[in-house]
């Protein structure tokens, strides 16, 4: 598994354009946690450093995982593949960011001081990368105790309606 690891002077790893690539347990992330519905499992992560737009300090992160997440609907475990690649402009702390960079969707920008922790930036964009609500594309919601389907107060107006005593 993997320990923290950090890059120092990330403009400095953009701009020579190094890259940096290891496997991370699930279980290391913390912040993840609560998100799932197993603790197995890891993230096979990639960084590389490039230049972009206006040869600016950027950073492209692939990552691919398979969480074990809560389905939403009936509540049971789901395993959810993710492939995911960011690319992160660099920016040093307290440089302004205008107004037309957010909303260019082609990158994020990201505040980076001498010295960048890559798990916690890992974790950052797993986090984001999750559905907020996940569900298997086919299931059903959960049966009450017993497997009887409990009758909803509309069947009683249905059935009337079609005895012809409700119009």
């Amino acid at each position: 598994m993997s320990r923290r690891r950090v890059i120092s002077d990330p403009m400095r790893f953009a701009r020579d354009e190094q890259v940096a690539r290891g496997r991370t347990a699930l279980a290391e992330l913390p912040r993840l946690a609560d998100l799932l519905a197993e603790p197995d499992g890891e993230i096979e992560w990639s960084l590389q450093g490039v230049y972009g737009i206006d040869r600016r300090p950027m950073l492209r992160l692939s990552m691919r995982a398979e969480p074990v997440l809560r389905c939403q609907r009936c509540l049971n475990a789901m395993r959810h593949v993710l492939e995911r690649v960011s690319l992160l402009r660099l920016v040093r702390p307290g440089t302004p960011i205008g107004d037309e960079e957010l909303e260019i969707d082609e990158f994020d920008t990201v505040e980076v001081g001498p010295d960048l922790d890559v798990i916690a930036l890992i974790e950052d964009e797993l986090v984001l990368a999750l559905p907020i609500a996940p569900r298997h594309e086919q299931c059903e919601p959960p049966q009450p105790a017993g497997g009887s389907q409990k009758k909803s107060p509309f069947d009683v107006l249905a059935n009337l309606r079609g005895s012809g005593r409700l119009q």
